[in-house]
């Protein structure tokens, strides 16, 4: 029953498609009349008619101004801070980072730390920062709830102190900030 309906449906298209096809439909594509034989002189003519752009000269008008996730001195900081405990997620783009699960020599206690980015200014509600603790009284029968401690605010306060202090050397005179090389002058 099914290969009786395709192969009706197979049918249909095919004389649809002729149909549509003397009735004198354009598909868009190259004209050999209107386009020189030239592949330069083609490409010459597309970028004019707004069709394409080159690549080498957007890299020699220096192209844009791209930031990594090392230029943003709050993620950084945030980083820098966070480097004893292991990592689970990291998303610049995202904008958060949450750790794994960690515990030092107490275990059936532990605690995991998210911090999510709302800005990239260094300000004191650019991040939050969520600490959450689990205990456990056997390793399947564990509680987790969200820590009301000043854990949370303590790291908070040592990110953006940190934050500052990054911001301040990077407008440090003697700071001197990596810059791509012209690669245009290579050849």
């Amino acid at each position: 029953m099914n290969s009786l309906n395709f192969t009706k449906t197979a049918a249909f298209l095919t004389i649809f498609l002729f149909f549509l096809n003397s009735c004198g439909l354009k598909l868009p594509g190259g004209d050999a009349k209107r386009n020189p034989p030239d592949p330069k002189l083609r490409v010459q003519k597309n970028i004019e008619e707004g069709r394409g752009f080159r690549l080498s000269k957007a890299i020699k008008k220096g192209g844009g101004k791209f930031e990594f996730a090392s230029s943003n001195e709050l993620w950084r900081a945030s980083l820098d801070t966070l480097d004893f405990i292991p990592l689970a997620s990291v998303n610049y783009s995202g904008g958060i980072i949450i750790t794994d699960w960690y515990s030092t020599n107490n275990n059936n206690q532990s605690i995991k730390i998210s911090i999510r980015f709302l800005t990239n200014e260094i300000r004191s509600d650019a991040i939050t920062v969520k600490v959450f603790n689990k205990k456990c009284k056997e390793m399947t029968n564990c509680v987790t709830t969200e820590s009301t401690g000043n854990l949370s605010s303590e790291l908070k306060r040592k990110i953006l102190k940190t934050a500052t202090l990054y911001e301040k050397q990077k407008k440090d005179k003697n700071f001197k900030a990596y810059t791509m090389p012209d690669i245009s002058k290579k050849n």
